[in-house]
């Protein structure tokens, strides 16, 4: 994929660990989109255009998380706190000052951890359903980090997920979107995985070393986080209930919660409008 229309024009850019593709549409203020696990920027291509449209500068990078198509240097630190650097690193390689974080899954536990560490270039964070706290990963999804301990267990997974009928399940697709992923969609996260043992390899590195204890340390230090932040988390949330997010507004001093209707975690592919809309108006005000 050389460009998806909806995120704009491709771009790469050379960080500490290793190159990193990334889309840009429109210009202005940044506001620069997190995803999670399995998936890549394009968890954002329905969000993006509104963003844009109202005067912004929307950048969406692939991160290594999986849904990646350019493997990290071998070297690279791809635990949270290295993924938490890397968010920090493609900031600084882009010099862009005063940003919109929006974050999304295990996006928002990566955000949350490089703002414990290197919030300097951030204006504004936009959470939805993320992990956090004690779920990091949600209770489903805690066999990741052991299974990822086992050699060949990525390969493995790999050849699971060409499987087209495992997509509605929980362990998949099935608790993150109320509505059927588009197939092109499910193969842009899911094949890369197949495709790359350099991909398998950086995914590996990540989730063998995710644990509650870099979330649980994050939010100590996020209790003196003292720029606004806009939770917009589904009232429905299979994966991260509610109670996560009025939980995280007890800890952030300037905290603002909204709740969206008739979604799941994936607030981007269910509620687009209304998440970009969200992320307008809060970004606009805040910059103000």
């Amino acid at each position: 994929m050389t460009r998806t229309e909806s995120l704009g024009q491709e771009h790469r850019v050379r960080l500490p660990a290793g190159e990193v593709r990334y889309f840009e549409r429109g210009s202005g203020a940044p506001v620069v989109f997190v995803h999670g696990v399995l998936t890549n920027a394009r968890l954002w291509r329905k969000v993006v255009p509104d963003v844009a449209a109202a005067g912004f500068r929307c950048l969406a990078p692939d991160l290594p998380l999986g849904g990646h198509e350019i493997p990290m240097r071998p070297d690279a630190d791809l635990s949270p706190a290295g993924h938490a650097d890397l968010i920090a690193d493609f900031l600084d390689a882009l010099d862009l000052h005063d940003v919109t974080l929006v974050a999304n899954d295990t996006g928002g536990a990566l955000t949350q951890i490089m703002l414990s560490r290197r919030p300097e270039r951030v204006g504004r964070v936009v959470l939805t359903p993320s992990d956090c706290f004690e779920y990091f990963f949600p209770p489903i999804f805690k066999p990741l980090p052991p299974l990822a301990r086992i050699p060949g267990s990525m390969a493995v997974l790999a050849r699971l997920l060409r499987i087209r009928a495992l997509y509605p399940l929980p362990l998949l697709f099935g608790w993150v979107v109320k509505r059927p992923l588009p197939d092109e969609v499910a193969q842009a996260y899911l094949a890369p995985l197949g495709r790359s043992a350099g991909v398998r390899r950086d995914l590996r590195k990540f989730l063998r070393q995710v644990h509650p204890r870099h979330t649980l340390a994050a939010a100590d230090v996020l209790r003196t986080f003292d720029r606004p932040v806009l939770l917009a988390w589904a009232a429905e949330d299979r994966l991260f209930p509610i109670r996560l997010a009025h939980r995280l507004a007890r800890v952030l001093p300037d905290a603002k919660l909204v709740e969206i209707p008739d979604s799941y975690t994936f607030v981007s592919e269910d509620q687009p409008a209304l998440l970009a809309r969200h992320v307008v108006e809060f970004a606009g005000v805040m910059a103000d």
